[in-house]
């Protein structure tokens, strides 16, 4: 009887070890429509995407959000780590193992439609008197290697981007998608055509699922695999229209 007690406890002590060893860690940054909080819950487009391929691989792990230069780190620094939504760029190609892409996606310049300076060209964009973005991150650092030399780092938060500009306190703002713009613009009941996109493409590229570089083949696999299920069935297309 002693024995099968241990044999039993030996059992369940290696299957929990198993069971931690084959566990990962999802990170991921406020970045609306593609990962936010809404009364406390995580969600949008890309958390929905990411469950979805959980509830098909069987996988539930957890889902932390942290800022986002917090949430790169840990993804470079960490093991096991997966993040998302993240830009996939030749800079990041080597750098972490992909599954998607989710979206195409660019990034655009606005201003107030009532400005009286409407910019149009990169040369009266690069003289403005300054841009106001994040702190840190993609954005700010793409328009340092363009050359822009009136960045203005002062948001924290996106959301911050579209206050400064409605209060005046800026006349341009880099930092989101046209969906994310969209998004701000109904949480923060911005009337219709108050906001003007600059037709200047900043940049463009593919969001994806990032997992760490020592990340299992076989879990990156069944992400992918997973992944291309849900766009052969459809859902990924359906998820994707929930955000539009």
């Amino acid at each position: 009887m002693k024995h099968s007690v241990l044999l039993v406890t030996l059992l369940c002590i290696l299957l929990g070890a198993r069971a931690k060893a084959d566990e990962y860690r999802i990170v991921t940054e406020e970045w609306a429509p593609y990962n936010y909080l809404q009364d406390g819950q995580l969600t949008g487009l890309t958390t929905e995407i990411v469950r979805a391929i959980m509830a098909l691989t069987g996988d539930d792990f957890p889902i932390e959000v942290v800022p986002s230069m917090r949430a790169t780190h840990d993804l470079r620094q960490q093991p096991k780590t997966i993040m998302y939504s993240l830009f996939r760029t030749p800079e990041r190609e080597s750098s972490y193992r992909w599954v998607g892409p989710i979206a195409e996606e660019a990034i655009y310049p606005y201003q107030l439609a009532s400005s009286e300076v409407p910019i149009h060209s990169l040369a009266q964009l690069m003289q403005a008197p300054r841009i106001t973005t994040r702190h840190a991150g993609l954005v700010p650092d793409t328009l340092e290697s363009l050359g822009f030399r009136n960045i203005d780092r002062s948001a924290n938060q996106n959301v911050q981007l579209y206050r400064m500009l409605l209060a005046g306190r800026t006349q341009i703002i880099v930092g989101d998608t046209p969906a994310g713009v969209a998004y701000y613009s109904k949480r923060l009941q911005i009337p219709a055509g108050a906001l003007r996109q600059i037709p200047l493409e900043l940049f463009r590229s593919s969001l994806y699922i990032a997992f760490s570089r020592d990340s299992a083949e076989a879990v990156v696999t069944r992400w992918a695999e997973a992944l291309d299920q849900l766009r052969s069935s459809g859902k990924l297309e359906q998820i994707r229209l929930a955000y539009e």
